[in-house]
């Protein structure tokens, strides 16, 4: 049987991946069969063993010692008997008569000890006889077990050859059918990791990519360096410093405009309601009435200090924010005289929520067009003040998105909004809305579970993705949703990588927009290597190319059930990934690290469909019928590749 090669799957601009899935298909063979090893025995000889001989011998010779000491005592008797005829004692005829009835008996003695020992040589041939029998049986023992173990030698060695040639990794995707990813939970390196691998998959499958940086931790370096390496000039604003040369929602209309006002200042009002928000809207409508078509927010503010009667307008004549007619249009648009309080405190408030944004777009330049688009607050800033900013920026964007047409391609424009659970939930609402009307893609982190976050989670049809939950609480939440009865396997790898990479994201980010020439035109089409710009541009890949693991670490590192105290030690890149599909809701444990994508054993493709191929290929070996087509290899990963 054979795996499908890494190259048989190629990126898919219809799949939104979330990391990559540690799954051993052939598990480890273990340690190859014992050989058989032969029976020391002796050299194959036609002599007898000469133990056998001696020990014969001696029994042997035992029993014919009685015997032949009687021999010797009838040949001596037969020498006297002769000596004393010779001598004259004896008469010869008695001497003879002696001499032969000594010399039989003594002769008797010889043949019986001759006898003796010719049953002596034939028991050891005997006994030399059965032993060549039992070893010609051992040597055709010996040659059996050799045979067998040869064919188990060779099952082993398929069995190691498809567990060392075996894929390690599968892509944990998501189909572009589902409107949402929901990121629960999470440390600033692990948002790095998926922020990076989302963007470079969306961005190397031809899409465009914005990123709302709210976390304040620089999460998308590394995507923006490996864009800049790829042959992007990704445009990045850190706000407020570049305020002044933003200019989302400046072709708003000023019904648009006012809305996306009224949001902006009910960020420090959690609990205003949408009555609330409609008399805040109201009042701007008429304000930018007054002030006509493409009024500024310092032209906003001015004719709200004028309505709420803050100041001395002569400054804003002066400086030419608003005229003496709109000053007087202000002046008697509630009434003459304002005496309305309520509209006054309302003036008041959101004067003193807009001034924040007064230097938006003043200084506006036309920007080349960027495939990646980055917007993050600066961390020296406010944390007020962010909040103003992010909740600008979202509904800005929510209110472009529903004043666009619905895009052919799902997921083509992508938006990541990090540190979603600092916006309010109305404003989030309006832009999933507006991101499924449109079909935006749409990937919104959160760092905690919060009463407003719980109540949006996976609703519609959304995926969610929960990464270290370090708060009990949210812990439980997590659990319970995915489901504690999941057992979910754990790769070394993840856990050694993670514990390296704790220091990431400790610079900020570095603006281009003041960098950018006015005028200029998007760079042309250069070709390059993902894999090789991942290893070399991104902390990621540099990190892992140190460790020298790829694919080293087959073990499984271990299994963990879904449960509070597991999901609060999680490692730093892993992603328990839900998403509902026809057969039911599955489960899998990714790890989001972008690097596994440059390693050897990694496959784009998913492990059912990897599994059904293998499959494929073991019922067409066993029927003798030709292999599933698997398509030609891809072309070498393009950074720049449209579609």
């Amino acid at each position: 049987m054979a795996d499908v090669h890494p190259e048989q799957a190629q990126l898919q601009a219809d799949r939104i991946y979330l990391g990559w899935q540690y799954v051993l298909l052939h598990p480890d063979p273990g340690s190859p069969p014992k050989r058989p090893s032969p029976v020391v025995e002796q050299a194959r000889e036609s002599k007898p063993d000469p133990e056998l001989v001696r020990r014969e011998r001696m029994q042997e010779d035992l029993l014919n010692r009685p015997v032949k000491i009687f021999r010797t005592f009838m040949a001596v008797l037969a020498v006297v008997i002769l000596a004393a005829a010779i001598a004259g004692a004896l008469n010869w005829s008695f001497a003879i008569i002696g001499l032969a009835a000594a010399g039989g008996v003594a002769g008797i003695c010889s043949y019986a000890v001759l006898q003796g020992d010719r049953a002596v040589r034939y028991r050891v041939q005997e006994q030399q006889a059965r032993d060549d029998r039992l070893r010609q049986e051992r040597d055709k023992e010996l040659f059996r077990a050799q045979e067998e173990h040869a064919e188990r030698y060779r099952g082993w060695q398929e069995l190691k050859d498809r567990y060392d040639r075996q894929l390690t990794w599968y892509a944990v995707a998501v189909p572009d059918e589902i409107d949402r990813v929901d990121v629960a939970g999470g440390t600033l390196p692990g948002w790095s990791a998926l922020v990076t691998l989302l963007g470079a998959t969306r961005l190397y499958s031809g899409g465009h990519l914005t990123v709302l940086d709210l976390s304040e931790g620089a999460i998308a370096k590394d995507l923006i360096e490996l864009a800049r390496r790829g042959g992007d000039d990704p445009l990045v604003w850190v706000l407020p410093v570049d305020l002044p040369k933003l200019d989302l929602g400046a072709t708003l209309k000023p019904e648009a405009f006012a809305d996306v006002l009224a949001h902006v200042v009910s960020v420090s009002e959690e609990h205003r309601t949408t009555r609330d928000l409609s008399f805040d809207n109201a009042i701007l409508e008429r304000v930018l009435e007054v002030l006509g078509e493409n009024a500024t927010i310092a032209q906003v503010t001015a004719a709200l200090r004028a309505l709420a009667q803050v100041g001395d307008p002569r400054d804003d004549l002066k400086y030419g924010l608003i005229t003496a007619e709109q000053l007087e249009r202000i002046g008697t648009m509630f009434g003459r005289g304002v005496s309305d309080r309520v509209v006054i405190e309302r003036a008041w408030a959101l004067e003193s929520q807009l001034r924040k944004l007064e230097t938006l777009g003043t200084e506006a330049v036309r920007l080349p067009p960027a495939r990646l688009r980055v917007v993050s607050m600066d961390r020296q800033a406010g944390v007020f003040g962010n909040r103003v900013l992010g909740t600008y920026v979202a509904t800005a964007l929510t209110h472009i998105l529903r004043q666009s047409p619905a895009s052919d391609r799902p997921w083509y424009h992508t938006i990541i909004v990090a540190g979603a659970d600092k916006l309010r939930g109305d404003v989030l609402d309006r832009l999933m809305d507006a991101c499924e009307t449109s079909r935006t893609g749409l990937v919104l982190t959160y760092r905690s579970l919060t009463p407003t976050v719980r109540e949006r989670l996976g609703r519609g049809h959304a995926a969610v993705a929960f990464m270290r939950l370090g708060n009990a609480e949210d812990a439980r939440v997590a659990s319970e949703h995915v489901g504690t009865e999941h057992r979910l396997e754990l790769a070394q790898l993840t856990e050694t990588i993670s514990a390296s990479v704790a220091g990431l994201n400790g610079a900020p980010y570095t603006s281009t927009i003041d960098q950018v020439e006015e005028g200029a035109e998007e760079r042309g089409d250069s070709r390059t290597d993902l894999k090789e710009d991942i290893t070399e541009s991104t902390e990621w890949g540099r990190t892992a190319d140190k460790i020298g693991e790829k694919e080293r670490v087959l073990q499984r590192s271990r299994e963990f059930l879904v449960e509070p105290h597991q999901l609060q030690q999680l490692p730093t890149t892993s992603v328990i990934v839900t998403d509902a599909t026809a057969d039911g809701r599955r489960v899998r444990l990714a790890d989001a690290n972008p690097a596994i994508l440059t390693f050897p054993k990694t496959t784009l493709g998913e492990l059912e469909e990897v599994r059904e191929a293998v499959l494929g290929m073991n019922q067409a070996a066993e029927s003798d019928e030709p292999p599933p087509n698997l398509g030609p290899p891809p072309p070498r990963l393009d950074w720049r590749k449209k579609g």
